[in-house]
């Protein structure tokens, strides 16, 4: 992620919060009706991964997880990079199950934010509550980050958020979790793979 890796000389140190680089190969946006089961049972046979009914939730397989983006929209995050057969193949399933797949792999970036002050600091660009009362493990939800559009999720029921924003705006992004850091402290951390972060 080179917009990221152009502004890491100006952290330093070992801060409260740390900040790093979330790496995936895939993003698919899949999209269809819930209600449906012929659609259902074909993007949990073709993605691996059952489909999140409730609103603002997550579900997880092996090396992937299916982020809920709204009633008949989901986004899949794989570690693993899909072939453009893979992809084609599952494009044709879903849609012949009357859904639709989008491979937006290269339209996203994102972070991990983890410490004990992660949930404040996203607070101070973000207006949602991540607070693990409001807030629990699986949860995702799209907010803004400053100006920025941005999906963020809990992976697991430690402090940590993984933080997505499309990749033209990831410059502005980073910088923006930088400066809502910056009063509690904060360290660039290694890349994470997505699958990895709790």
């Amino acid at each position: 992620m080179a917009e990221t890796s152009d502004l890491r000389a100006a952290a330093g140190g070992d801060g409260v919060v740390a900040i790093g680089d979330v790496a995936f190969a895939r993003a698919w946006n899949v999209r269809g009706d819930p209600s449906q089961p012929t659609f259902v049972s074909a993007v949990s046979r073709v993605l691996g991964v059952a489909l999140p009914h409730a609103p603002m939730t997550s579900t997880r397989g092996i090396g992937a997880t299916l982020l809920w983006l709204g009633p008949r929209s989901w986004l899949q995050v794989g570690d693993e990079a899909a072939t453009m057969e893979d992809c084609e193949s599952a494009r044709v399933a879903v849609n012949a199950a009357g859904g639709a797949l989008f491979d937006v792999s290269a339209s996203y970036v994102g972070w991990r934010v983890s410490g004990d002050s992660a949930a404040h600091v996203l607070n101070r660009a973000c207006p949602l509550d991540f607070h693990p009362r409001a807030f629990a493990a699986g949860q995702c939800a799209q907010s803004l980050l400053g100006h920025v559009n941005a999906l963020f999720h809990k992976p697991g029921d430690g402090p940590s958020f993984i933080v997505m924003v499309a990749r033209s705006f990831a410059a502005d992004a980073f910088r923006m979790l930088r400066e809502a850091a910056h009063a509690d402290g904060y360290r660039i951390a290694e890349p994470t793979r997505f699958s990895r972060v709790r």
